[in-house]
C-alpha cells in the first residue's frame, strides 16, 4: 500500500468529535506532515450517521476506484450497543458499498471502522493530565480513582462522568464541543490509557507504514 499523499475522510457522529479530531489528527500524525490531507464529516448523532452512511459510501465507491490513496475512517461511539454487532453492521454497510475494510483485508483496504468505547469522553479520561491542564480545578486524585483507571470501562456513562468532573467550568451542563477543544489541545496521544483511543491512533499511523 502506497502512503503517497493520502486523502483521509473521517465520518463521525457529532460536532464534538469533529472538534476533537481537528486537533488530534495533526498531532497523531505529526511525523507525516505533508503526506496527507483530511476532511471530517460530522452527523447529527449516531442514528443519523448510520442512516446516511450507506448512501454516502456508495457515492464514494467509484471515486475511490480512481484514487488509490483515498481512505475513509468511520468513528462511532459504542454507547450501550454490543460492540461486535455494531462493528458487523459497519462492516456490512461498507461491503454493500463495495468498499474493502481493514478488517476484511488488512494489507489492502479503503475503509477503517473504529468504535470509541464507551463514548468519545473515554478518550479524554485516558489523559487526565490533559483534563487538568485544561481545567486546573479538577483534582489530581481523579487519575488514581479506581473508577477511572480503565477509561473504557467507566460505568454510568463517560459523558456524565466528565460533566460531573467539570461542573465548576460547565455549570449549565457539559458543553461537549467546547470541552473537546479545550481538552484535546493538551492531549498526548502516546500516553493515552484508553485502549479504544490507542487502536484508533495506531490504525492511523499504520496507514503510513
Amino acid at each position: 500500500m502506497t502512503s503517497a499523499h493520502l486523502q483521509l475522510h473521517f465520518y463521525v457522529e457529532d460536532v464534538s468529535t469533529e472538534a476533537a479530531l481537528q486537533i488530534l489528527i495533526p498531532v497523531i500524525l505529526k511525523d507525516h506532515q505533508g503526506e496527507f490531507e483530511y476532511e471530517i464529516h460530522p452527523f447529527r448523532g449516531k442514528p443519523d450517521l448510520l442512516k446516511k452512511l450507506p448512501q454516502r459510501l456508495q457515492a464514494y465507491a467509484s471515486r475511490i476506484q480512481h484514487n488509490p490513496n483515498f481512505r475513509i475512517i468511520v468513528l462511532v461511539d459504542r454507547d450501550d450497543e454490543d460492540c461486535r454487532s455494531l462493528k458487523q453492521r459497519l462492516e456490512g454497510i461498507a461491503e454493500q458499498a463495495h468498499l474493502v475494510t481493514r478488517t476484511a483485508r488488512p494489507d489492502d483496504f479503503q475503509l477503517i471502522n473504529r468504535i470509541a468505547i464507551e463514548e468519545l469522553e473515554a478518550w479524554f479520561f485516558g489523559d487526565v493530565i490533559a483534563i487538568r491542564q485544561a481545567y486546573p480545578k479538577v483534582p489530581q486524585s481523579l487519575a488514581s480513582k479506581q473508577k477511572f483507571r480503565d477509561p473504557d470501562a467507566i460505568t454510568g456513562g463517560t459523558s456524565e462522568a466528565l460533566e460531573r468532573a467539570l461542573k465548576h467550568y460547565h455549570p449549565g451542563g457539559l458543553e461537549k464541543s467546547r470541552a473537546a477543544r479545550e481538552i484535546s489541545k493538551h492531549m498526548n496521544p502516546d500516553v493515552n490509557r484508553s485502549i479504544s483511543f490507542q487502536v484508533f491512533r495506531d490504525a492511523l499511523r499504520q496507514l503510513f507504514g
